[in-house]
């Protein structure tokens, strides 16, 4: 039975894969270190008790190298240092990241030795969007997106979305590469069914769609 479920599993993983389509893209190119770059911060301060380690802040800006993140207000817990921070934002809270934007009203940021190392961002729903190399551009949403600097990785969970304008997957749970611009469904062992994913593809004859190939003109 084990072994009848990872084949299954990776059946579905390269089924998946082929079926994607735009989804799948050219892997972005080679950034530099992240962990050289500064974090800068520019925010009005409300708040801030050195006693406690904590400081609230509005209209904020952080960013570090490409990360780029705003909101309207800012609760600190760890400090400022960003050694061992966490941020919970809110309000309008916007963030760009290696050529992808996620949108929502509240996220938390993890600061991990100077690093935007996690930001989870909740929303009904929160959304995230990619414009790829071809000029298509990748949209999705859940009810929670975990975005992961270290593997350029966002994590769509709970009714979880996502699409390149043609093709559709929905699912509990589907994490998306952000550098190379490919999806991949992720399966969970339950009674329910939960870990299903469903991939939706247009038919030939559906005039107007994005992955509908233009008509050739005809001259008379």
């Amino acid at each position: 039975m084990y072994m009848a479920s990872s084949h299954r599993i990776r059946r579905v993983a390269r089924l998946t894969a082929a079926l994607a389509g735009g989804l799948l893209g050219v892997a972005a190119a080679a950034q530099a270190p992240r962990a050289d770059q500064k974090i800068i911060l520019e925010a009005v301060p409300l708040e801030i008790n050195t006693r406690d380690n904590t400081a609230v802040f509005r209209d904020v800006v952080i960013t570090q190298g490409d990360i780029r993140i705003e909101a309207a207000e800012a609760h600190v817990q760890g400090g400022l240092n960003f050694e061992n921070g966490q941020w919970t934002i809110s309000g309008n809270v916007r963030i760009t990241a290696e050529g992808g934007n996620l949108r929502s009203e509240k996220a938390v940021v993890a600061f991990r030795n100077k690093l935007i190392a996690r930001a989870t961002i909740t929303g009904s729903p929160a959304e995230f969007e990619q414009l790829r190399k071809d000029g298509s551009m990748s949209r999705g949403r859940a009810n929670t997106i975990d975005y992961e600097t270290a593997g350029g990785t966002v994590s769509l969970q709970q009714n979880a979305w996502l699409t390149d304008g043609c093709n559709e997957i929905t699912g509990q749970q589907l994490v998306y590469n952000i550098r190379a611009q490919s999806v991949q469904g992720e399966t969970k062992s339950a009674p329910d069914g939960s870990g299903r994913i469903r991939i939706t593809i247009p038919g030939k004859g559906a005039p107007g769609t994005p992955c509908t190939a233009p008509v050739p003109e005809t001259k008379p």
